[in-house]
């Protein structure tokens, strides 16, 4: 196929990165105070629009064309799917599925996610299931700030509660993501290689057809929530340090 070309995320970084740990403690025990963006909380009110309070919610987070976010929506019709990306012109390429077409217990939203996460806690949603499907790896070693594990939201992810998700593939992201979890929950989490029969995205299917191997973490932070020693394991790590 011609467009199977696709190729693996190069990079120098071959493991976890050494800064990884650091930023995620500090991430941990610091207060994120960043502004909200006023269209960030009209997003967060117009994904809640159709939602009749009590359907299970599904986030996309990041979810691009939103191609993964109907085929959730498809299989998931008593669940309230949301897709947030930040790209207005990805969105509106969620061709070919014109709105007649698209199911009913779904909308797409444009949103900065290092908002919307936060916004969506604060609203008090619980998620049932939380994806992050092949986000931007930022593969060069001084690029660590830009990955989400390393980014300041990303203790919130966990808080929202529900199964998370995160395909990939890059492994030194799935092996960070894994690590940057442990951390915040006190334990640890475990990755794996997958072959998805249905690809759940045009990239899913581009890597797949490629020939590369994708990785997946799966966790459940509702049924494994953090470990009550959690806070002062990660002050006694900051204090080594």
């Amino acid at each position: 196929m011609s467009y199977a070309n696709s190729k693996i995320p190069e990079s120098a970084q071959t493991g976890v990165h050494e800064g990884l740990a650091e930023r995620v403690l500090r991430h941990a025990r610091a207060p994120f105070r960043k502004p909200y963006a006023d269209y960030n909380r009209v997003a967060l009110a117009d994904s809640l629009v159709g939602w009749n309070g009590s359907d299970p919610v599904i986030l996309d987070a990041g979810c691009g064309v939103g191609h993964s976010t109907i085929q959730l929506a498809r299989a998931n019709p008593g669940h309230w799917v949301i897709g947030v990306d930040q790209s207005a012109d990805r969105l509106a390429r969620r061709k070919p599925y014109p709105d007649a077409l698209l199911p009913t217990n779904m909308v797409l939203v444009r949103a900065d996610l290092v908002d919307y996460w936060r916004l969506l806690h604060e609203s008090g949603v619980r998620l049932d299931r939380h994806y992050v499907l092949y986000p931007n790896p930022w593969p060069k070693i001084g690029h660590l700030a830009r990955r989400w594990h390393a980014h300041p939201v990303f203790p919130y992810l966990p808080r929202l509660g529900g199964r998370f998700e995160c395909r990939t593939n890059w492994r030194v992201y799935i092996e960070e993501m894994t690590a940057a979890l442990a951390l915040l929950r006190g334990h640890t989490f475990e990755w794996a290689t997958f072959e998805p029969d249905r690809p759940i995205s045009p990239f899913e299917r581009k890597y797949r057809d490629s020939g590369q191997t994708l990785f997946r973490l799966e966790a459940d932070f509702d049924r494994d929530p953090a470990d009550a020693d959690t806070d002062s394991t990660i002050t006694n790590t900051l204090d080594r340090q």
